[in-house]
């Protein structure tokens, strides 16, 4: 699986350019880190690939998955996770709940609870399976949410600064640890942060500007 960015470009509907010519590939298991100061366009980038582009903006370019556009299907086909700052867990549905919600409308009835546990089981969280996003501490409830995200078999993971609400030294231990269920996903990840301190090793890493071709 890959992901391709081809002469992509992103303008306001003022007319100004936020970024222009951005040209890279990130293949399966693979990470990719772009480093820019805030508003440069790193979140407004991870939109344009999900799909969730807001209406003051535009784009041209392609996006290609596997050598297939993207760009042009609905948010709900594209395949795409995303990790963002806010972990987004439901707070009215209980962890092996809010992890069903991801699952395919397909699995029904107690084969969903049972996905879910078996998700948590592998991630060393069955004992969270009860509790509600409240009673969880924020490492707590990043780990839920990424697996919710793998859970629901996405072919490309974007992450948006998903460390930056972290103290330092769980930081690190999250940051490591996502990066390792990533890979053994095996998706094309695409990651976006101001801060170095945030790059996975083993990483490729574009700075901006990123109009430098990288593939």
């Amino acid at each position: 699986m890959t992901l391709l960015l081809e002469n992509l470009a992103i303008r306001k509907c003022d007319g100004e350019v936020l970024f222009s010519n951005c040209n890279f590939s990130i293949d399966s298991g693979a990470i990719l880190t772009l480093m820019g100061p805030s508003g440069c366009g790193k979140s407004t980038l991870l939109d344009v690939v999900a799909g969730h582009l807001a209406p003051e903006f535009t784009y041209s370019g392609k996006i290609q998955l596997n050598g297939q556009r993207i760009d042009t299907l609905p948010p709900h086909k594209r395949r795409v996770g995303i990790l963002f700052q806010d972990d987004l867990l439901f707070p009215h549905l209980n962890v092996w709940e809010n992890l069903a919600f991801a699952l395919p409308n397909q699995i029904k009835g107690s084969n969903r609870k049972d996905q879910a546990m078996e998700a948590l089981s592998k991630v060393k969280l069955s004992k969270l399976a009860e509790q509600y996003p409240e009673q969880l501490s924020g490492g707590q409830r990043a780990r839920i949410s990424l697996t919710r995200m793998l859970l629901a078999k996405p072919e490309v993971a974007l992450l948006d600064e998903p460390f930056s609400k972290l103290d330092k030294e769980l930081r690190v231990q999250f940051r490591d640890w996502v990066m390792d269920q990533l890979k053994q996903a095996n998706v094309p990840t695409l990651m976006v942060t101001h801060d170095e301190d945030d790059i996975p090793q083993g990483s490729q890493v574009l700075k901006w500007p990123w109009e430098i071709t990288h593939a």
